[in-house]
């Protein structure tokens, strides 16, 4: 399944304060007939998780005491691990309406998601492939990684809106956060929770770094990143 054709790319400037209900209140749109959906936007600090995480001993006093620390955990309909939101961290979000709510072509959506992504990332000098990567928070086969490390997550969510089926497909790119900062929060998070689980700060960079590392120029990241991929065919909101 190739993605659709977005009309539009809304680049959010403000940060959101709950991105997750964001996504809800898009899907909404498109079950309604609006027509697919792109968005690029930046969350406030906080957490991201599945549901398996609200399973966890100890997760409702954990949850209370990142919202009282101003870090609200958010918990998602899409799989995998623990994503951080926050500063230089950007999602994109893509949503259109289907023919069945099963995910029967998961793996050709993530390719295509992977293939644009890619060639987005290349407009900053940056080769990425998708590919797992070991002590990477929320790893999977779909990260985009550049010399073994990872930039990018991906998810997917396919659910019925009002009936109507709808996919939705999102990526998590580290942009311009700092990979040691994001490891060391990521780590803390996990045993604050009572968790063994574990990442590695060799596992990650950022577009930033690498795009620096190839001899880019610095700069708006968020509007170079908006402006690479409406050149893959993300319209901008006139």
């Amino acid at each position: 399944m190739p993605l659709p054709r977005f009309a539009t790319l809304a680049h959010h400037a403000d940060p959101l304060a709950d991105g997750i209900a964001a996504e809800r209140g898009w899907a909404q749109a498109v079950a309604e007939g609006s027509g697919p959906q792109a968005h690029l936007w930046q969350g406030v600090p906080g957490w991201a998780v599945p549901a398996s995480y609200a399973r966890a001993p100890g997760w409702a006093d954990w949850q209370a005491r990142c919202a009282a620390a101003g870090t609200p955990v958010h918990v998602r309909s899409s799989g995998g691990g623990l994503v951080p939101q926050g500063p230089g961290l950007w999602n994109l979000s893509l949503l259109w309406r289907t023919e069945k709510a099963e995910p029967v072509q998961a793996d050709a959506v993530y390719h295509a998601l992977c293939a644009l992504l890619a060639r987005t990332l290349a407009a900053f000098g940056v080769e990425a492939s998708a590919q797992p990567v070991e002590g990477a928070f929320c790893d999977g086969r779909y990260n985009l990684a550049s010399g073994g490390r990872k930039l990018v997550g991906t998810a997917q969510a396919w659910r019925r809106v009002g009936g109507v089926p709808v996919v939705l497909a999102h990526a998590v790119l580290v942009l311009d956060a700092d990979p040691a900062a994001l490891t060391a929060a990521t780590n803390a998070f996990e045993a604050g929770l009572g968790q063994p689980r574990r990442y590695r700060v060799e596992a990650l960079t950022s577009v930033a770094a690498e795009a620096l590392r190839a001899g880019q120029p610095g700069g708006d990241w968020s509007r170079r990143l908006a402006e690479a991929l409406r050149a893959q065919g993300l319209a901008a909101i006139p």
